[in-house]
């Protein structure tokens, strides 16, 4: 069964909340990243650490309640990878800028990056657009 369009209350009210969990999420990264390329204490930093992580994955399940199929495209593919990068911060400790890098440069790539490219299905070898988003 199709599901029905939003109306004008649940695309506002969903609109809002993942611009308000990326905003978060930004500020979260920039703490962190910040803390981390500097070389600052982690006590001063950890907060935001935890903020990019919540935020983080409750937008990447946002992505997948919305569509399995986020899984497979690329843009999934390519944040599950971000997440295994970050996993290497403990037995790797010692390369923490450099991870942390090469994680910010396949957002931008991620965020960024043509449609055709974000959509390309790792499975299926093509691009698969996915039910419709909404933005935020």
């Amino acid at each position: 069964m199709k599901k029905s369009k939003l109306s004008e209350k649940q695309f506002w009210f969903q609109r809002i909340g993942k611009t308000s969990l990326r905003a978060f999420h930004i500020l979260g990264i920039t703490g962190a990243g910040g803390g981390i390329l500097l070389g600052v204490a982690q006590t001063e930093w950890i907060f935001y650490w935890c903020m990019a992580m919540t935020t983080g994955s409750l937008l990447m399940l946002w992505e997948i309640v919305r569509d399995w199929r986020w899984l497979i495209q690329l843009k999934g593919v390519l944040t599950l990878v971000k997440l295994g990068l970050l996993a290497l911060f403990i037995p790797f400790s010692h390369l923490k800028p450099e991870l942390l890098i090469t994680v910010l440069l396949l957002s931008v790539v991620v965020s960024h990056g043509p449609a055709g490219l974000r959509h390309f299905s790792v499975i299926h070898g093509r691009r698969i657009d996915a039910r419709k988003e909404v933005k935020g």
